[in-house]
């Protein structure tokens, strides 16, 4: 008997109460949804005196999960070797070199093509 009162003792003193059960689920529910599909925040500033423009501030605010920010094509944070272990150990900027690497080449196949055309119709009489 002791124990059933403790039991009923314990659970109505630790209960916070019938208003902030319902809001706590309601609360983990809209953080899901928010995480799953994303919100975007955006505002501006502009401080203007005597209709010359001073200063101007853009706030941009997103909050989603890394897997929604990545499906958007929001991923910066995985070449920043600070939020990054792939990035820190150089993974992705040795991806990026070669990949800049191979577009400066390409580029400069075509400069010297263009050159090479110049120079041709100049010695042509062009």
């Amino acid at each position: 008997m002791t124990q059933g009162s403790l039991a009923t003792g314990a659970s109505a003193g630790l209960s916070p109460g019938p208003s902030s059960g319902p809001q706590s689920a309601n609360l983990a529910d809209i953080l899901e949804r928010v995480l799953d599909k994303g919100i975007v925040i955006a505002g501006d500033i502009k401080v203007n005196l005597l209709d010359i423009e001073l200063l101007t501030i853009k706030l941009r605010l997103v909050i989603a999960s890394l897997d929604t920010a990545s499906q958007v094509g929001i991923n910066w944070w995985q070449a920043d070797p600070w939020l990054s272990a792939d990035a820190a150990n150089g993974s992705n900027s040795r991806e990026l070199e070669d990949s800049n690497r191979r577009e400066l080449e390409e580029e400069n196949r075509q400069l010297r093509s263009r050159v090479k055309a110049l120079e041709a119709r100049s010695r042509d009489g062009g």
